[in-house]
């Protein structure tokens, strides 16, 4: 699998594949093509999120602010971070690199 492979029209929804799964962590790689986290939606998860834009642009909202993120910046969610996605380039597509984890023992770099 090659993670620049994306299909070339936009999509109805993200496409997300679960690229490797162990105990407490999974990478996932999702494609957004102009899709938001529904209008009052709030990702509130149990397990911390590092994610990775490795192509396009987004903007994650938080209760406080916001981060945009361009292609090559990270930015690291905790557990428990109420965040949602407020929007995502078509073009060209959002190939996002995730890596969910339980946080006991992992210290950021």
């Amino acid at each position: 699998m090659n993670l620049f492979d994306v299909p070339g029209q936009e999509l109805p929804d993200e496409l997300c594949d679960v690229l490797l799964q162990g105990e407490g962590m999974r990478i996932e790689r999702i494609v957004s093509t102009g899709q938001a986290s529904p209008e009052g939606f709030w990702y509130d998860q149990e397990e911390a999120e590092w994610v990775t834009l490795l192509q396009g642009e987004a903007e994650i909202g938080f209760e406080r602010g916001v981060k945009t993120l361009k292609a090559g910046e990270y930015i690291l969610l905790p557990a428990h971070c109420r965040h949602r996605i407020n929007w995502t380039s078509r073009e060209p597509a959002c190939i996002w690199l995730c890596v969910f984890y339980q946080t006991g023992g992992i210290d950021k770099a």
